[in-house]
């Protein structure tokens, strides 16, 4: 008589490789999430006029899954339910210059995505009287992308150098037992000249904005373009307390007022005269630093209104625009 077969007792490993198998049919998809969330995080950085060095995504790779969902503690699984209990399955990352922007995208997405969860580790480790790895750290979502939520990482390009390197050394590298003191101390040591040359960046910044602010902006008024230096000089004298804007947008808003025909600066300074700066930024309700480039798009849309909407250069953003026009009127726009 054959024996009859008898079904293995279920161990901890069965739930994590039901998981992965899981995962493996789901990861192809979830690249489109992964590149719905850039677009969406680098939208809300433009519209706000935060100025950025990149943000880019990644989609956790099925090796990377099963090799997080089988670690253990004290004997013990880490995970119990994998497929949600891993939240970093959607990475972004955003890249600024200086610390004062890693705040104000945070802000940001305070007041435009759903934070699930916000670790600043800088300040953690400062806390704890020690130099080393500082990010901001978030979990995000957002009613466009219902599949799953994105860990979002936000730090200066001087915290990023950091992080990498010594992510590489110390996993990607053998480091013999009797160096690893000795390359602690190391990286403390540039740890904490980083966090030093963060803070001489941030006050760098500061210091040419206020120059540029008391300078007049050195123009030919018979030359009838109006380049990216000269409206980045002319907007930081009238909006001192703007931050900057990324280099190229201060280009791309010069093409928009080359479509309003707006050939100088004196015409811009006459215009921008008209404006209520204070019920604009009232009407926007302003919870995060703008930058330049951003003031003077809410100045133009409160002015020409529908007609800035519909601006060829304003093709891509016209939804985006049409409501906050609706903010800046308090009506709704005919569409």
């Amino acid at each position: 008589m054959t024996p009859r077969a008898t079904r293995p007792r279920e161990t901890d490993d069965e739930p994590v490789a039901l998981a992965v198998r899981t995962y493996a049919a789901q990861e192809p998809a979830l690249h489109a999430v992964t590149e719905r969330y850039v677009a969406i995080i680098t939208t809300l950085l433009d519209d706000a006029g935060i100025n950025y060095l990149s943000v880019t995504g990644r989609t956790k790779t099925v090796a990377s899954f099963a090799e997080k969902a089988v670690r253990r503690h004290e004997g013990r699984p880490l995970f119990t339910d994998p497929l949600t209990q891993i939240t970093d399955v959607i990475g972004i990352r955003v890249i600024t210059y200086v610390q004062s922007d890693v705040a104000a995208v945070a802000d940001l997405f305070g007041d435009e995505l759903t934070i699930m969860q916000d670790r600043d580790l800088g300040e953690e480790t400062a806390r704890d009287g020690r130099f080393g790895y500082a990010s901001r750290h978030l979990l995000v979502s957002s009613s466009a992308v219902p599949e799953r939520p994105a860990s979002v990482q936000v730090r200066t390009v001087l915290q990023h150098a950091w992080a990498e390197f010594e992510h590489d050394i110390r996993y990607k590298g053998t480091v013999p037992a009797e160096q690893a003191p000795d390359l602690d101390r190391r990286f403390t040591l540039a740890a904490g000249l980083l966090e030093l040359a963060d803070r001489e960046f941030s006050e760098i910044r500061e210091r040419v904005q206020a120059t540029l602010s008391a300078r007049d902006p050195d123009f030919d008024p018979a030359d009838p373009r109006i380049s990216a230096q000269e409206l980045a000089t002319f907007l930081a004298s009238q909006y001192p307390d703007a931050g900057w804007s990324r280099t190229d947008h201060y280009g791309w808003i010069s093409g928009l007022l080359l479509e309003l025909g707006i050939v100088s600066l004196a015409e811009l300074g006459g215009l921008l005269a008209s404006v209520d700066i204070d019920a604009v930024i009232t009407r926007m309700g302003y919870r995060h630093p703008v930058g330049a480039v951003r003031r003077l798009d809410d100045a133009l849309l409160s002015v020409f209104g529908e007609r800035y909407v519909r601006l060829t250069g304003n093709a891509h953003r016209s939804t985006l625009l049409t409501t906050r026009l609706e903010r800046l009127t308090g009506r709704p726009t005919s569409g």
